[in-house]
């Protein structure tokens, strides 16, 4: 998997969407009801590097992972940064991200998880 397919994989969360924060963050961030569930870093020199929360016992186990590290500033959350992403294995990166989107979802209020799934399993019956 790619930077653009990954993107793309993202993007396909129900209710996800994508932010890019210029300078002087530079992330391009993807939420669900405002929270973060992955980004990636847009600046050099650690462009397209990808970081997406884990659980905390995986958090241990990719650590030890040559080009996976804890993400800076969010690694005692339980995040992680995937240094290279295509030479990360593509199945257990959607696995990963999979995760996290639903971490963020089940984080949302209950009024807001109906309203992001009214959307997602009913778009064409709106008026």
């Amino acid at each position: 998997m790619n930077v653009r397919q990954l993107k793309q994989f993202c993007r396909g969360f129900g209710g996800a969407t994508e932010t890019l924060y210029e300078e002087p963050y530079n992330f391009l961030v993807y939420a669900v009801g405002g929270r973060k569930f992955a980004y990636f870093k847009t600046s050099h020199p650690e462009q397209w590097r990808f970081s997406t929360r884990v659980a905390p016992d995986r958090f241990i186990e990719l650590t030890d992972v040559p080009g996976v590290k804890p993400a800076r500033y969010r690694g005692r959350f339980h995040w992680i940064t995937i240094v290279s992403v295509s030479s990360f294995p593509a199945l257990y990166l959607e696995e990963l991200v999979e995760w996290s989107y639903r971490r963020a979802f089940a984080s949302l209020s209950k009024s807001r998880q109906r309203y992001f799934l009214n959307i997602i399993l009913r778009p064409t019956e709106r008026t």
